[in-house]
């Protein structure tokens, strides 16, 4: 039965859900048609989290046979995947995968760690599921919420921490299995880091996808009740089929009322943005030797 050849471990907010839909538009990659099945960071265990939506806003995937059925459609595909972001960040993940997968090649791509937990809340925010406005309390909340078993989608600090999730990585693969790419490369050239990615994959790096379509776009929205109508409802889906028969066209209306129902991201206090950094900031120096890449600009640090 088929197996996936390559994942996209994380990081969570990092570009994983524009890189998913650019690959799945490749003739030569399969992707999973469920996004984040989580299954090698929930498999065998008993999933009770009890954060805000943690019962109803996931589908996982923990059973063996339900997750190679995930990848029933492949025909002569080269590249197989599939991206679950939480994989970086569970310790258990990166044996499972070994276990299951020796040869995997996996993809990870890392940012600013402050940004991306911003980023995290805000998205929490825009869900309506997030209880405090408020990034620094948020933050401060979090243990308190660990202990609670709240799932780890509400983990906004502790998976900025890279250095030891990636050394993990590094310690049960080889090196030439693991591509490690950053953000600002994702935003300022995603042609040229797809590319690489397909070079990685084995699958024909001529091939340039779409681009135009802008993948959780950030922002709060004006009404919670018309953007999860927009998110989730599949009325709306009905409504414009038949006037829409294009599944392309029906994407690009819904997304276009989405943006047109959020308010501009609320900017991070610059006080706020400097303390965290401080607390990132061994990690962030181990993880730029380990990776060898100039980490210098997150330890100065953006709001990106």
């Amino acid at each position: 039965m088929t197996m996936p050849n390559f994942l996209i471990i994380g990081a969570a907010k990092a570009g994983t859900t524009a890189l998913y839909h650019y690959l799945q538009q490749h003739p030569q990659i399969y992707m999973s048609p469920h996004k984040e099945p989580r299954f090698f960071a929930l498999v065998g265990e008993e999933i009770n989290f009890q954060g805000p939506g943690d019962k109803t806003r996931f589908r996982f995937v923990t059973d063996i046979d339900s997750y190679r059925a995930l990848f029933d459609g492949v025909s002569d595909q080269i590249a197989i995947g599939e991206a679950s972001p939480w994989y970086l960040y569970v310790p258990q993940a990166g044996e499972r995968i070994k276990h299951h997968l020796p040869k995997v090649k996996l993809i990870a791509i890392l940012r600013d760690p402050v940004a991306r937990a911003y980023s995290n809340f805000i998205h929490a925010l825009r869900e309506g599921l997030e209880p405090l406005e408020d990034f620094a309390q948020a933050m401060a909340a979090e243990e308190e919420r660990i202990n609670q078993n709240w799932s780890y989608r509400w983990h906004y600090k502790q998976k900025g921490f890279y250095y030891g999730q990636l050394k993990h990585y590094f310690d049960l693969f080889d090196r030439e299995q693991i591509k490690v790419y950053l953000y600002d490369d994702f935003i300022t050239d995603p042609i040229s880091l797809l590319k690489d990615i397909h070079r990685f994959l084995g699958v024909d790096d001529n091939f340039v996808p779409d681009l135009s379509h802008k993948h959780n776009v950030s922002g709060i929205p004006r009404s919670h009740l018309l953007d999860q109508f927009l998110i989730r409802d599949t009325r709306l889906r009905r409504v414009l089929t038949p006037l829409l028969p294009s599944k392309t066209l029906r994407e690009q209306l819904t997304n276009k009322l989405m943006k047109l129902n959020l308010r501009p991201k609320p900017s991070l206090e610059a006080e706020v943005r400097e303390r965290f950094r401080q607390e990132y900031r061994e990690d962030i120096l181990k993880l730029q030797d380990l990776i060898q890449r100039d980490l210098s600009k997150w330890l100065v640090g953006s709001n990106q």
